[in-house]
């Protein structure tokens, strides 16, 4: 892939730009399997490849410059804003709406936070774009001043963009490096984007997660599929479940499945996808997976962890050891992590690896592990 802003050292974000694709997604293998050496019998599954560009559906744009000028894209060292409107690494349906936005936000006069003065009002927009082409619109403002301005405005821009499904503000008043607040107003009457995987619809919410890629998302839920059929589990949690996507597709063979994630909104966004695919044998709760499970009375057969990249950490790894769980599919995003846990629970032995590039033209990528008790 070539990049003409990472030539023209206005963006360096992507480590690995301009070496050779192949040549990226073996040496990320060559990583992980450096990390998890300990564990020789591994048998290790080839790796998913994905599209070296065009492959990010959500758009983080960092909103900088004036209102009759604002760049989107990202802030320099100094906190001037460097307009990356036509990243390559962002979807065509992304790159196409971007300039629209911008134009929004000179017509709305949405002004631009100024990080060192800090002055303004527009922080950031979030735009993710689902495998049908709708999109989600989030303005992260520092407060509710151009709010009335933003109403005013908003049927034009949908009557310009009529894949707009979800419109909402982010409330982030504080001045330090969070994305985001926890206060949202969605401005829609809907208020989900239905992401298409694998013919299972996972409904996002404005304050949910999702996979950065989503043929790679779809690979990783296929493959957690694959072993759970295969092992035929009676129960199954997903622990970190996010909007759901290991928990709907474990939905199979009248098993019973939990998901636990902190996030409401997450937790709202699994129930109704179970509901509407009618998979009355799928919960989901909210709460925190390591005191769930040290609290549950009786384990399931198998977990799913899918942590953030600190991984599960100690206490989970040390229930995991001591529990009667048979099988564990561990999906990691940090490799290195993952070998960390993996040491703390000796008694669960890795059978099967597979790396998944969920992030080309970077160092990232996810990996899956089945465990099996020893």
């Amino acid at each position: 892939m070539q990049c003409s802003y990472f030539d023209a050292a206005r963006c360096r974000s992507c480590t690995l730009m301009g070496q050779p694709y192949a040549a990226q997604l073996a040496g990320k293998e060559r990583h992980c399997r450096d990390l998890l050496a300990d564990h020789r019998d591994i048998a290790w599954l080839p790796p998913v490849a994905s599209r070296e560009s065009g492959y990010r559906n959500k758009a983080k744009m960092v909103v900088a410059g004036t209102v009759d000028a604002p760049t989107l894209g990202i802030l320099d060292r100094d906190g001037r804003g460097v307009d990356l409107r036509a990243c390559g690494l962002c979807t065509p349906g992304l790159q196409a709406v971007l300039p629209t936005l911008a134009a929004f936000v000179t017509r709305a006069r949405l002004t631009p936070y100024d990080v060192p003065r800090r002055r303004g009002e527009l922080k950031y927009l979030l735009v993710t774009e689902s495998p049908d082409g709708e999109l989600m619109l989030r303005f992260v403002l520092r407060s509710e001043e151009p709010l009335g301005r933003l109403r005013k405005h908003l049927p034009a821009l949908r009557r310009e963009l009529p894949q707009l499904r979800v419109v909402s503000v982010n409330l982030q008043p504080e001045h330090k490096a969070v994305l985001e607040g926890e206060r949202e107003i969605v401005l829609t009457e809907q208020a989900t984007l239905p992401m298409r995987v694998n013919g299972i619809a996972l409904h996002l919410r404005p304050q949910s997660f999702f996979q950065t890629n989503t043929d790679v998302a779809a690979a990783l839920y296929r493959q957690g599929r694959e072993w759970v059929e295969e092992l035929a589990p009676a129960s199954v949690w997903d622990l970190y479940c996010g909007v759901g996507g290991f928990a709907l597709h474990a939905a199979a063979g009248g098993r019973d499945v939990l998901g636990i994630e902190t996030s409401r909104e997450a937790v709202a966004s699994g129930r109704l996808s179970a509901r509407e695919a009618g998979l009355d044998r799928v919960r989901f709760e909210a709460g925190d997976a390591t005191a769930f499970a040290l609290g549950a009375q009786a384990p399931p057969e198998l977990v799913i962890v899918n942590p953030p990249r600190r991984g599960i950490g100690p206490e989970l790894s040390g229930w995991l050891e001591a529990a009667p769980v048979r099988h564990v599919v561990y999906s990691s995003c940090n490799a290195a992590s993952l070998a960390r846990d993996l040491a703390a629970i000796p008694s669960l032995r890795p059978l099967r690896a597979r790396v998944l590039d969920m992030f080309p033209q970077t160092s990232h990528y996810e990996v899956m592990v089945l465990l099996e008790r020893a």
